[in-house]
């Protein structure tokens, strides 16, 4: 399963049929309508502004509009896209302005696939991991000594009169990590609170 964390776009032209595409990182239906609303104003001359979204872990909440297009011609192809890519919370919506040559049902779903595409392929997308999440205070040299561990993920940082850090690791490095601070912090039997975390990282 794959996500995004920011917004997507590309065009291209069909047979003078221009076909703009948008992929926008939603977690809810609200935030879908919010985001067809803004669109669709964007773009309030365009002929159609055809649209599909998948939101949930498993995928299981999806929709698709032709927007006037041919029945299954636009909002489906643009919905297989996404399905075939495995991508989630997800708003699609491609814009297309009608070049004055008709394209006929095969070529409006090859176009509306197409432009779906050729956006998924710019996107560089994230997966769900489970982490493990703890904050530690330092002092500013152990601060600077502790950016050298390849294993953890700083996503806090807070500089007051020491520094505490809020560090992200997956949970089979738990130990390496309670070892590399003691060795730090020059102290034993080191604890720390943990919790566990849903964040999205980087492939």
């Amino acid at each position: 399963m794959y996500y995004i964390d920011q917004t997507y776009e590309s065009k291209i032209i069909i047979n003078k049929s221009v076909f703009i595409c948008h992929l926008i990182p939603v977690t809810s239906i609200d935030e879908v309508n919010e985001s067809l609303q803004m669109y669709r104003k964007k773009y309030y001359d365009a002929t159609h502004n055809c649209y599909a979204y998948i939101l949930g872990d498993k995928m299981d909440i999806q929709k698709c509009s032709d927007d006037g297009e041919p029945s299954k011609t636009a909002g489906a192809p643009i919905l297989d896209a996404l399905k075939k890519s495995e991508y989630t919370n997800i708003l699609a919506i491609v814009t297309r302005y009608f070049g004055g040559i008709l394209l006929g049902a095969g070529g409006l779903i090859r176009a509306y696939s197409d432009s779906t595409s050729s956006c998924i392929n710019l996107v560089k997308p994230l997966i769900k991991k489970e982490l493990l999440v703890c904050s530690v205070p330092l002092d500013y040299k152990e601060y600077n000594q502790i950016t050298s561990f390849n294993y953890i993920t700083i996503s806090e940082t807070l500089f007051l009169s020491n520094v505490i850090v809020t560090i992200n690791i997956e949970a089979k490095d738990k130990e390496k990590l309670l070892k590399d601070l003691e060795s730090l912090l020059r102290v034993t039997n080191l604890e720390l609170e943990f919790r566990e975390e849903s964040k999205l990282v980087r492939l």
